[in-house]
């Protein structure tokens, strides 16, 4: 979901003598601005815009503190093109510099907006149909499983909805991080450091070097997409969705894109999946067959699952599932 780009065309400015001199002299004056910025005395912060704390009645897990997470410099970001309600985005890939930049950082010198991902406008196109049905209010949560950077994340919190983010890659965490300030949406969005799964504990997790969107729990599931990446075992926490989330908390939309973990994310969300039709959250998860069998699991048997708490209409959307009660 995260990485579903349109391919661009070699760029003349690219191979041009000028661009190989001015890009390492653009960033240093990043990394300088940014370092004044950090060096100077916090500020009082007193503005509820720039608070990261969203009155939510937590059980089992406290939620990241994004002030104590040290952050990655220089920051890049940009608009997010095409979306009804823009929004900022924290580049976390820039690519081989000075020879070969990240496409987006490209796309940033030449004054354009960044590349959307299909789901942000799919996030905001139901959200709206949501927010209609429910006469023009913004009530209920957004849930986002497999946070990523927070692509789907912010798509839902500038619309005005307030977001639970599950992501348990640090570096993932730290973007998701920068957007939350860039967007000032810290009231909004509340951040866990965790996978979602139906055991509560630890999980053994995989991690791909170079590559922030297709970390998985299972190794093969991480490197289908990137085989010549190397891939590395880190710990994780592990939480089932109904331990964190109360029964009296209204969900308006589940997503769930976690690389072939998704049966065992939705079986930890039974109660919630459960509840009566029209309490039951709109549910969106990625239905990639390969990915899937990589984790012992199969679209059948989601499909059954589903099946079982009420879902009997899904309809496919690329390598996507959309499921209503």
């Amino acid at each position: 979901m995260e990485n579903a780009w349109r391919k661009e065309k070699p760029s003349q400015f690219l191979s041009s003598r000028k661009f190989l001199l001015f890009l390492p002299l653009a960033l240093l004056f990043i990394f300088l601005f940014y370092f004044s910025r950090i060096s100077k005395p916090k500020p009082n912060l007193t503005n509820k815009e720039l608070t990261f704390k969203t009155p939510f009645p937590f059980q089992s897990i406290k939620p990241f503190d994004c002030f104590k997470c040290p952050q990655g410099y220089p920051v890049i970001a940009n608009v997010v093109e095409g979306v009804r309600y823009p929004f900022l985005y924290s580049l976390a890939d820039l690519g081989s510099l000075p020879n070969k930049p990240h496409k987006n950082i490209v796309r940033m010198l030449k004054r354009k907006p960044f590349r959307k991902p299909d789901i942000s406008m799919t996030i905001q196109e139901i959200l709206g149909k949501l927010r209609q049905q429910g006469g023009g209010k913004d009530s209920g949560y957004v849930v986002d499983v497999g946070a990523n950077v927070g692509i789907a994340t912010f798509a839902a919190a500038v619309m005005g909805f307030k977001v639970l983010a599950f992501e348990p890659v640090f570096e993932n965490l730290q973007r998701i991080c920068d957007g939350i300030f860039l967007n000032r949406v810290g009231d909004r969005v509340t951040l866990f450091e965790a996978a979602a799964s139906d055991q509560l504990g630890n999980i053994t997790f995989h991690k791909l070097i170079g590559r922030l969107d297709n970390s998985a729990v299972s190794a093969t599931g991480a490197k289908l997409a990137f085989k010549s990446n190397e891939e590395i075992e880190i710990q994780v926490r592990s939480i089932p969705l109904d331990e964190v989330i109360p029964e009296s908390q209204e969900v308006r939309l589940l997503k769930i894109d976690v690389q072939g973990w998704e049966y065992h994310v939705l079986r930890g969300a039974s109660k919630l999946l459960s509840r009566k039709r029209g309490k039951a959250p709109y549910l969106i998860y990625e239905e990639d067959e390969r990915l899937l069998q990589a984790s012992n699991s199969s679209a059948k048997e989601i499909r059954e699952f589903l099946g079982s708490m009420g879902y009997y209409h899904c309809t496919r959307h690329g390598t996507d599932a959309h499921c209503t009660q």
